[in-house]
């Protein structure tokens, strides 16, 4: 078995997640649902059947330490390599030279790290190699596949998708780099489980995060001879600002406006606001999620509050006019009147039910009773002609048709009882009862 220079950063001075990093699945820490006993993806490694796939998950979850594990087991030429300084000349000379080892039996191996960054052309040099076994393809990657990796090379390779680490995952690799002997080597080092506690919760889920802060708290702490001891103070200073894992132009960037515009439809006002505050400390523009609640004022709650736009208009001028951080509250205030309001997307039903029926039937010309006549020909040739003034009319409505004749019939607007809108509903109903007295018959 060949292997490039994978593990040439495990050296004395290197970082303490580098130096303590799981070796085999037993050491490896989390991700349960692909790597407890019997799962496909514990299955696969501990076999040495492994196909092309992709590791998606966030920060410090693992993907590049699953990958040094298979590179231990695998019985194939490992390279690893990252997509950040790869160019495409380099890599066809590394799938030229897997597929030369291809035909002498010898299996190859590639591993890139943040596949994602790679641009179209760099993924497409794979795919050659990739669909005649030159190579066995592992990616890494913190974004989307759907979105980021080419469709003909995702439909290759199975994507497995690992989660944040729970609390008590994080607190088990700060013990096991406690107790592990390339951790703190000739060093006891003192702390407590409450201060393990707080730097996995700290962590936000990210290995790394988590052992790189243990390092400095004992590389800052109270050291006598070699024992160095760790107090709540020494920690707070290393923890008083918390990393929010949050990309404004990625996936969670889309997946938080989610979970907020579903939460206030849900009239959860606590939810509401714990994921207004999640975007606001992932440094959100503030005018976006106004923007936002604009929309939704008028999607999902429409007439049955007609206050609710006044609202989320009021609160968008606010933000243009103050900014962060001072319209933080503002935000607030309207995502809960919104979750509070009641309910309607009855305006948003008939704005897609109109939508539908001019992209599928024959757009018929405007009723001559509905144009106006500014010119002598225009009247001569009708416009205008049977026009009448609701206005001119006790009741403020008349019996001139105002639908195209192969549209008559169509209902749009379907109002609910919900909030004010049942006053509209009402409306509605007074309306077509008086049609239905007044009108000709077809």
């Amino acid at each position: 078995m060949r292997q490039e220079s994978l593990f040439a950063n495990e050296e004395a001075n290197a970082p303490l997640a580098s130096r303590v990093r799981p070796r085999t699945l037993a050491e490896f820490v989390g991700q349960q649902q692909l790597l407890g006993p019997g799962k496909i993806l514990r299955e696969i490694i501990e076999n040495d059947q492994v196909s092309s796939m992709i590791f998606w998950g966030p920060p410090g979850t693992g993907k590049t330490t699953l990958a040094e594990i298979i590179a231990r087991q695998t019985q194939a030429h490992f390279i690893s390599f990252s997509a950040v300084d790869s160019s495409i000349s380099k890599i066809k000379k590394i799938m030229q030279q897997a597929e030369v080892e291809r035909e002498v039996g010898q299996k190859t191996m590639v591993f890139v790290d943040e596949i994602h960054r790679f641009n179209k052309a760099q993924q497409d040099a794979f795919l050659p190699y990739v669909e005649q076994g030159s190579i066995t393809l592992i990616g890494a990657t913190t974004e989307n596949p759907s979105f980021e990796i080419n469709s003909a090379l995702l439909s290759r390779c199975k994507v497995f998708v690992l989660k944040p680490l729970q609390v008590a995952d994080i607190v088990e690799l700060l013990q096991h780099a406690l107790n592990h002997p390339a951790g703190f080597p000739k060093q006891t080092i003192k702390i407590s489980s409450a201060e393990l506690q707080a730097i996995a919760t700290f962590a936000n889920g990210d290995a790394r995060i988590a052992l790189n802060t243990l390092e400095m708290a004992v590389l800052n702490g109270h050291r006598a001879q070699n024992v160095v001891t760790i107090t709540a103070a020494d920690l707070s200073q290393l923890i008083s600002q918390k990393f929010v894992l949050y990309d404004k132009n990625g996936e969670e960037h889309y997946n938080l406006i989610s979970a907020l515009h579903k939460s206030m439809r849900n009239s959860d006002v606590d939810a509401a606001i714990y994921w207004l505050s999640r975007m606001l400390a992932g440094g959100e523009d503030p005018l976006y999620i106004a923007r936002r609640l604009v929309r939704f004022a008028s999607e999902d709650v429409g007439l049955a509050d007609t206050n609710a736009l006044n609202v989320a208009i009021n609160v968008f001028q606010a933000c243009q006019l103050i900014g962060m951080p001072e319209c933080d509250v503002h935000l607030v205030e309207a995502v809960t009147y919104l979750a509070l309001a009641p309910k309607s997307n009855a305006i948003y039903k008939a704005r897609l039910a109109a939508k539908k029926d001019v992209k599928q039937t024959i757009n018929d010309p405007v009723p001559l009773q509905l144009r106006n006549a500014p010119t002598k020909l225009m009247k001569e040739l009708g416009y205008g002609k049977d026009y009448q003034l609701a206005h001119a009319h006790p009741d403020k409505l008349t019996t001139m048709k105002t639908m195209p004749p192969d549209l008559a019939g169509r209902e749009y607007y379907l109002p609910t009882d919900s909030g004010n809108e049942a006053r509209f509903k009402a409306r509605l109903a007074q309306i077509k009862a008086w049609h239905q007295q007044h009108d000709e018959p077809e």
